[in-house]
C-alpha cells in the first residue's frame, strides 16, 4: 500500500502544479477549480493509502523480492447470486435519464434504488437472535 499511496501523492503533486499553471494561464475560474479538486481528491486517497500502510502488515506489492504467487489466496466473500446491482444499475440509468429527459422519471428510479440498496445491505441478514 505504500506504493498506491506515494503514486497518488506524487499525483496529487502534479495536479497541484498543473491547476495553478493551468489559473494563472488561462484565467478560467471553472477548469481552474475542476483541477483544484482533483488536487484534493488525489491527495486524500494518498494521505488515506499512506496512512493506512503504517497500520496493515506489509504486502507482497510492498517487497522487491516477492512472486506474484505471495499474494496468492482468498479475497473476500462475494454474493454469487445476487439480482441488486441489476436493480442499482437500472434505477441508476433511470435517475441519469431524469437529468435529460425529465425529472419525472426519478419517480420510477427512486424505487428501484431504494429496492436495490436496501436488498444489497440486507441480503444476507437473517435476524438478530436466529440460530441457523
Amino acid at each position: 500500500m505504500k506504493i498506491q499511496g506515494q503514486m497518488f501523492i506524487w499525483l496529487s503533486v502534479f495536479m497541484l502544479a498543473v491547476a495553478v499553471a493551468y489559473g494563472l494561464w488561462s484565467k478560467e475560474p471553472v477548469g481552474t477549480t475542476a483541477l483544484f479538486l482533483a488536487f484534493g481528491l488525489s491527495i486524500m486517497i494518498g494521505f488515506y493509502l499512506a496512512f493506512t500502510a503504517n497500520r496493515v502488515d506489509a504486502m507482497a506489492q510492498d517487497n522487491k523480492e516477492a512472486d506474484v504467487a505471495d499474494e496468492a489466496g482468498e479475497l473476500g466473500f462475494f454474493s454469487p447470486h445476487s439480482w441488486q446491482p441489476l436493480s442499482l444499475a437500472v434505477g441508476g440509468a433511470f435517475a441519469f435519464m431524469g437529468v435529460v429527459f425529465g425529472w419525472w422519471l426519478l419517480y420510477f428510479s427512486a424505487p428501484l434504488l431504494l429496492i436495490g440498496l436496501f436488498g444489497w445491505v440486507f441480503e444476507y441478514y437473517r435476524g438478530e437472535n436466529r440460530t441457523q
